[in-house]
């Protein structure tokens, strides 16, 4: 197939490209858009980029009228939770807006198939802490407002064309390629797991623990940790499966358990052997207390079966890979 991902230069992009160009059920033709403001060229291991900005809806409509895709894997977002909250239009524009807009060229085109990369912050705040593709969404944030705003944008607009689509909730992405080819570069991330990599390197003073009030065993944040290459793998299947089934859904991507931000900590300490500073302070606007996912459907449905459900390899593989950069 001819494929489009977007955001393909970026940390999750690049790790669908890599085993989209190793794929060995066929040969893809892959095409990266990518104005490359927070991924690296050097991350992309196969097809072709072509810089250019998603804003330019004019540009963006000339790329699908010459390329004519088969399949559209959509990463391009802005995604940190708390300058959501404190620039919120950037958030719709980027994320909603720039997003209807591929949608609407990939309509007009006939691309077969759709993959959106969605979030788990879409479901907000929820007693239980685990939540199901039937849990109620109602986010906290404009990251997730604006991401459920395009769910609700491609579920309409594929179901009116028949153009087959698959929305992907994660949950927190981690960890590195396992071959150490690449990882995730962005120096200002916000991720835990890589944050705390970074510090027990001496690439930060200390690490930032936000709130420990939260009703949790520990007080901190829980959260359902995967790593990169499992999560890469499923929009793989995510395609054969429309492909073979005609069938279009929404499924949690995570591997259906939880740790708190204090064993993370206590699991990059192990793994480092560095004893870190860590700073305790006030929660994050936008932070739900525990997010974890029910992973069942994709795991039944699709048969989604994840190699690296392993905390402390997906530390020694975010560990690994922040050794190489400067």
């Amino acid at each position: 197939m001819k494929i489009l991902v977007t955001g393909g230069a970026g940390y999750i992009g690049s790790h669908v490209v890599k085993l989209l160009g190793e794929d060995e059920k066929g040969s893809h033709e892959i095409v990266v858009a990518d104005n490359l403001s927070t991924g690296f060229e050097k991350n992309i291991l196969y097809g072709r980029l072509v810089r250019i900005e998603l804003s330019d809806h004019t540009e963006v409509e000339k790329l699908f009228e010459s390329e004519k895709f088969d399949a559209v894997i959509h990463f391009a977002a802005s995604i940190v939770v708390p300058e959501s909250v404190e620039n919120p239009i950037k958030y719709y524009m980027n994320n909603t807006i720039n997003s209807a807009n591929i949608i609407k060229c990939a309509v007009k085109t006939g691309v077969k198939y759709f993959v959106f990369s969605s979030t788990a912050a879409v479901y907000g705040e929820n007693e239980s802490g685990i939540v199901d593709e039937t849990s109620k969404t109602a986010p906290i944030n404009p990251y997730g407002w604006s991401k459920l705003m395009t769910e609700k944008i491609l579920k309409d607009c594929a179901e009116r064309a028949g153009m087959k689509y698959t929305i992907f909730r994660y949950f927190n992405v981690a960890g590195a390629d396992v071959t150490g080819r690449i990882g995730q570069c962005f120096p200002n991330a916000t991720h835990l797991i890589k944050v705390a990599t970074q510090t027990a390197l001496g690439k930060r003073k200390c690490i930032s623990v936000f709130g420990t009030d939260y009703g949790t065993f520990d007080g901190t944040g829980i959260r359902d940790y995967i790593h990169v290459d499992d999560l890469a793998a499923a929009h793989i299947d995510a395609v054969y499966y429309m492909g073979k089934t005609g069938i279009s859904d929404i499924y949690n991507c995570g591997y259906g358990k939880g740790y708190s931000v204090l064993q993370v900590i206590k699991t990059v300490k192990e793994i480092s052997g560095v004893d870190f500073t860590v700073k305790f302070t006030e929660r994050r606007p936008g932070d739900p207390g525990k997010l974890v996912s029910d992973n069942k459907k994709i795991v039944n449905k699709m048969g989604w079966k994840p190699k690296y459900d392993d905390l402390s390899l997906i530390c020694r593989t975010a560990l690994e890979w922040e050794k190489t950069l400067d």
